[in-house]
């Protein structure tokens, strides 16, 4: 015998929400397989609902959008800041530069690989400390590193950051506003429920075959177990 089983999208319950809301439409009250309260709580929920999921596609596609210019940012910003740090450790190494002086930009002495920037914070925390760094070393009399000079590489830095920080907030708010349509599936389905044990029992006095036709037309979704597909 087929069973029924819920939507598991937010597509699917939409969609079950507004046959029902549909057949309020078509039909007067005395001829509705579903009560006046329900229909009038699955018509106020359906709207809230449908907005709540357009919000939040609207939050993820600006997201993406964003996200396109910021990998270009990000991947600019780590060749910077790599590179002056290359270019630090290959002046340390000919002695135009005091190893010690590397302190000053938070690197390890001795040690002449570049920190992993894999991560957008490891380019935030390591562009900070190098323009940090440089800034200091600057005002203690040190020649300042060329190519690439530390203003081509804050301005680049600076861009990256304004960058990072709008794609952070850019992606808290995709996940507020799916968590605010997540909290509202429960009660979607708590209705569409209501609405499917209405109609079956409105139509209870079919046959059988009939009666899952009837019900259909109201959303009610059926599945047939592996056995009877095959029989």
């Amino acid at each position: 015998m087929p069973y029924r089983r819920l939507p598991n999208t937010d597509k699917a319950r939409i969609r079950a929400l507004k046959l029902a809301v549909e057949k309020d439409d078509m039909y007067n009250m005395h001829e509705l397989a579903i009560s006046l309260k329900t229909m009038n709580e699955a018509r106020n929920f359906l709207s809230r609902f449908e907005g709540a999921q357009t919000y939040y596609k609207q939050c993820f596609d600006n997201q993406i959008s964003s996200n396109r210019k910021y990998q270009g940012y990000i991947k600019i910003a780590r060749l910077y800041v790599s590179h002056f740090i290359q270019v630090l450790n290959l002046a340390v190494l000919r002695s135009e530069i005091k190893e010690e002086a590397k302190k000053i930009y938070g690197l390890e002495t001795g040690c002449y690989n570049v920190p992993d920037l894999t991560s957008e914070a490891a380019i935030a925390e390591w562009g900070q400390k190098i323009i940090n760094g440089e800034k200091r070393r600057l005002e203690k009399g040190g020649a300042p590193i060329y190519n690439p000079a530390i203003a081509k590489v804050s301005v680049h830095y600076d861009i990256f950051m304004e960058a990072y920080e709008k794609q952070k907030s850019l992606q808290n708010i995709t996940a507020r506003s799916l968590d605010s349509l997540a909290a509202m599936r429960d009660k979607a389905d708590e209705i569409i429920l209501e609405i499917w044990n209405q109609t079956e029992k409105k139509f209870e006095y079919l046959p059988y075959n009939e009666k899952m036709i009837k019900c259909k037309e109201y959303g009610v979704v059926y599945y047939y177990r592996t056995v009877e597909k095959k029989k």
